[in-house]
Formats: C-alpha cells, sequence, structure tokens
C-alpha cells in the first residue's frame, strides 16, 4: 500500500491486477523448477499487457529479470517472459532510474541504517538508488552500519534449512544497527525487514524495521510533485 501511494502522489497511475500470485521464486531456488513453472507462466499472462511493472522487492525483481530466461528455455512464453522482464523494475529502481524522482516529498525525522538486500545489491546491482531516495527524506539522518552488504541470513528456505547460521548473521546484522545507534533498519526486501525483526524482538533492541516504501510514503506537509512521471500501469508484489 505504501508503495502504491508513493507512485500515486508522483503520478503514476497504479493498478493493482488481483489475479497475480507468487512469481515462483521460493519453488526455483529450491530446484523445483516444475513447480515454479506455472506460477512463472501466470505472472507472464497477468503482467504482460502491462506497461510497467513495480516490485516492491529487489528478489521478485531477480527472479523475472534475471531468471525467467533460464526457466522458460525451450518454452513458448520465454520470448514473452524476456520481454516483460525489461520492463519489470525493484521500487527504488523505478523511482531514480525510470521517473527520475529522488526527491517524493516525504519526511522522517529518525535516524535509519540502510541494509543492502542480497539480490538488490548482487543481481539487480542497487546500492545508490535506495540511499539517494534516503538522502532527500527531510529530517532522516542515514548512518551507514559496519558490513552493510552482508547478508542478513534470511536467504528465504535458507532461513529454515539453516537456522543456527541464519540467526548468526542476524544478530551480528542487528549489533551492527546498534553499533551505529540506528533507530530503524531499513531496505528494499521486506523479507529481509521480517528476518531482522524477529531478531531484534528476540534482542528486545531499541532499533526497529521500516519497508524503504513506508519511510518515502511518510509525505511532508504540502510536498507536491514538481513534474509528472511516466505511468505505472501494474504492481506487482
Amino acid at each position: 500500500m505504501d508503495t502504491a501511494a508513493v507512485l500515486r502522489r508522483i503520478g503514476c497511475e497504479v493498478e493493482f491486477r488481483q489475479e497475480q500470485t507468487c512469481c515462483g521464486q521460493p519453488a526455483f531456488n529450491s530446484g523445483y523448477w516444475n513447480d515454479a513453472r506455472p506460477l512463472a507462466e501466470r505472472f507472464v499472462k497477468v503482467f504482460k499487457s502491462a506497461e510497467i511493472v513495480v516490485c516492491p522487492s529487489g528478489s521478485c525483481t531477480t527472479m523475472v529479470r534475471n531468471f525467467y530466461p533460464e526457466l522458460f528455455a525451450g518454452h513458448a512464453l520465454r520470448g514473452e517472459a524476456i520481454d516483460l522482464g525489461k520492463r519489470v523494475y525493484e521500487f527504488s529502481e523505478f523511482l531514480v532510474k525510470i521517473a527520475a524522482r529522488a526527491d517524493v516529498g516525504a519526511e522522517f525525522s529518525h535516524r535509519v541504517a540502510y541494509h543492502d538486500a542480497c539480490h538488490a545489491l548482487r543481481e539487480l546491482h542497487l546500492k545508490q538508488e535506495p540511499r539517494e531516495l534516503l538522502r532527500k527524506v527531510r529530517g532522516l539522518e542515514l548512518v551507514e552500519m559496519p558490513y552493510c552488504e552482508d547478508c542478513c541470513g534470511f536467504g528465504g528456505t535458507f532461513a529454515t534449512n539453516f537456522g543456527m547460521i541464519s540467526a548468526a548473521m542476524g544478530e551480528s546484522k542487528a549489533a551492527n544497527a546498534a553499533e551505529v545507534q540506528a533507530e530503524y533498519i531499513t531496505s528494499t526486501d521486506p523479507s529481509c525487514l521480517m528476518h531482522l525483526d524477529g531478531i531484534l524482538r528476540r534482542r528486545n533492541s531499541a532499533v526497529k524495521t521500516i519497508y524503504l516504501a513506508s519511510i518515502l510514503a511518510n509525505s511532508s506537509v504540502g510536498a507536491s510533485p514538481s513534474k509528472p512521471a511516466p505511468t505505472a500501469s501494474g504492481i506487482s508484489r
């Protein structure tokens, strides 16, 4: 909802297609490609007519853009999947690179640390885009954690298959946020934040998690877009 609110604020026409389901990444990453493919087929069919698809997750964006071509090898939909992948963007990527709107009129007077989610950083090469957005938020103090590029330990099924390792990695990330006295940890991927939220609660930490779009949706009084932005006709989550 916060993603949609920000997109509408900058002048995008937002449509949420009710028939959408999972992109298929969990099954794909676990090696169950035959189970992932029907989900991917549905994604392509649901969004094939969208002008632009904005994903509130680097993970989902990576799946569609980088891994659908491999999943659809020899499949009749491969061409459509590749074409759609060129129109699928992670939220911060769309705002900065496509809409050219680093300042979305947000206000959030807190000390915030940014966690580089693995898929956004390593697969989509998005590092500065979320930071550009955060630096434009009125009242926000952006602080860098030590080892900000390290994995938080979630990794989808990794967190369930290797729980002790996953928790230790999350503990390290939580300690790094506390070290720089951050009030909040934010990221492009809600899955990372879900994992870190559990770690922080177990530590009784004063640090909280908040999704990037939730910060950007916190609008300053009287803010308005300075110029029209491209239309986003599809949202996937």
